[in-house]
């Protein structure tokens, strides 16, 4: 497996696979050739490692080798609510709840070969506590930058894996330039949102999704959208699989934003080839605070993807933000966090105005557990209290109503 990197737009390579972005200013990802890749045996090895083939020559050693190998569940009861038919791909069932753990077992070990000292990463959520569990595994040391606001109940989620942390005064969107140069200076490496490495993660998820529902194959899948990341990793998985011949025809990307930062989809909807930034006023608050970037790096990388497959860019309110947390929950029996029931929101509205078919089969990829973020649904809670004595009787009453 080579090192060298290239810009999915134009083409340009490198030889340094710490670097991540392009001189045009695109994001890079690894050169991969998949030439003669299938799909691996059922017996093989667990987790995203039993894609070896199309990773780094890496030994998974500590919680990396319990990321990936997420359950693709056919949910039934979603079809209603979404308007086709629907599989649901549970990233949060990696080892720290959310998808980033992809990232984290390839780049944070991809590290540990280069003789880093230490790694670090700029979030105040899920890259953050992956990315320090995943070095505290494998005895590294990490560095987290967090923006002054951070509130402390997220903190102590980062803090329980012992990185060091840095709250980072001024505009925190600033810091992924900063730590571009930081990277060079310093003897850390700062594993970003859309490091090469980490993008080489996320494809296994694509991967596993096509694995998991062979011989069939999905219409769609639907995941919300950031810093466009994932979505470049799912794109690069679904790229290799047509260069590997596994597959001919693309499933259509759908990426889902918060209408209360919505870079993405504002460049979608003006028929944009580039993704500009949001300026202050135009960016509001939301409960899905994990994707409300107004500045995603692979913003335009994740734009060519949709264009690319056929698919569509929307955004969601908060109101359908918490309908959907509470359907898959209620219909799925599945607690995903406010930004990961962004895909159900989206696929209904996407259904409703015609552009997904009701006998389509579309995969929601809900990105991170919701038990880290208990208090962001607005469940109401109802309780009933009942005497021993009375409890055959009431129950009975209560189950007739």
């Amino acid at each position: 497996m080579g090192t060298s990197t290239v810009c999915y737009r134009c083409n340009r390579r490198y030889q340094d696979d710490n670097q991540v972005r392009c001189e045009c200013g695109e994001p890079l990802w690894f050169d991969d050739d998949l030439a003669g890749f299938d799909l691996p045996s059922p017996r093989e090895m667990n987790g995203l490692w039993r894609y070896a083939e199309a990773l780094p020559d890496l030994r998974p050693e500590g919680i990396a080798a319990a990321a990936g190998r997420t359950p693709l569940l056919r949910s039934p009861r979603l079809d209603q609510v979404a308007g086709c038919r629907v599989y649901v791909k549970d990233e949060g069932e990696n080892p720290t709840g959310s998808y980033k753990d992809r990232g984290s077992a390839v780049a944070v070990s991809h590290a540990l070969q280069q003789d880093i000292d230490a790694v670090g990463t700029v979030s105040y959520g899920n890259m953050a506590m992956s990315t320090a569990a995943h070095a505290a595994s494998l005895g590294i040391d990490c560095v987290v930058l967090v923006p002054t606001d951070t509130p402390t109940s997220r903190l102590e989620l980062i803090a329980q894996y012992d990185p060091t942390i840095i709250q980072v005064e001024g505009e925190y969107g600033k810091l992924y330039d900063d730590v571009l140069d930081l990277n060079r200076e310093l003897p850390i490496s700062f594993l970003l949102s859309d490091a090469p490495a980490r993008i080489r993660g996320y494809k296994t998820a694509l991967f596993e999704i096509y694995e998991a529902l062979a011989p069939d194959t999905p219409d769609a899948i639907a995941l919300p959208a950031s810093s466009g990341g994932f979505a470049s990793g799912i794109w690069r998985g679904i790229l290799e699989f047509q260069n590997a011949g596994v597959i001919d025809t693309p499933p259509r990307l759908y990426l889902v934003q918060t209408a209360a930062s919505d870079p993405i989809t504002r460049a979608y909807i003006a028929d944009q080839d580039e993704v500009s930034a949001l300026e202050a006023e135009a960016v509001g608050e939301t409960i899905a605070h994990s994707i409300g970037n107004p500045n995603p790096p692979s913003g335009t990388r994740a734009l060519t993807a949709v264009r690319q497959t056929g698919g569509a860019v929307c955004s969601v309110t908060d109101a359908d933000i918490r309908q959907a947390q509470r359907q898959f929950a209620r219909r799925g029996g599945l607690c995903v966090e406010p930004a990961s029931a962004t895909p159900l929101a989206g696929v209904r509205q996407l259904t409703s105005r015609g552009e997904i078919d009701e006998d389509e089969t579309v995969v929601l990829l809900p990105t991170g557990t919701g038990f880290k973020e208990m208090g962001t649904g607005g469940v109401s809670i109802q309780t009933n209290t009942l005497s021993r004595s009375a409890l055959s009787s009431q129950l009975a009453s209560l189950l007739s109503s």
